[in-house]
């Protein structure tokens, strides 16, 4: 995978946390301390600039009352891939 698709995922999974949070109504803060996660990891993730674990994806999906699934489908996280096509 090239690096330009590692960071549009990054970055489409920190557009995703944003947008749960803010329905939620929570502040970076506060997802922080729900996640048990730093506030400025928060914000790093959000912009895109992390790539985050398993086990940080299960912390925020937790804190955001939402399952991993859920916010891929939900919230557009998923690859599309052309070649999807061929299969």
């Amino acid at each position: 995978m090239s690096e330009k698709n590692e960071l549009s995922i990054k970055q489409r999974f920190g557009k995703a946390v944003r947008r749960r949070r803010r329905e939620l109504d929570l502040s970076q803060e506060q997802l922080a301390e729900r996640a048990e996660l730093h506030r400025t990891y928060i914000s790093n993730l959000e912009r895109g600039e992390l790539n985050p674990s398993l086990e940080t994806m299960e912390k925020l999906a937790n804190a955001l009352d939402i399952s991993i699934p859920a916010m891929f489908i939900n919230y557009g996280i998923q690859v599309e891939n052309e070649s999807r096509k061929d299969c």
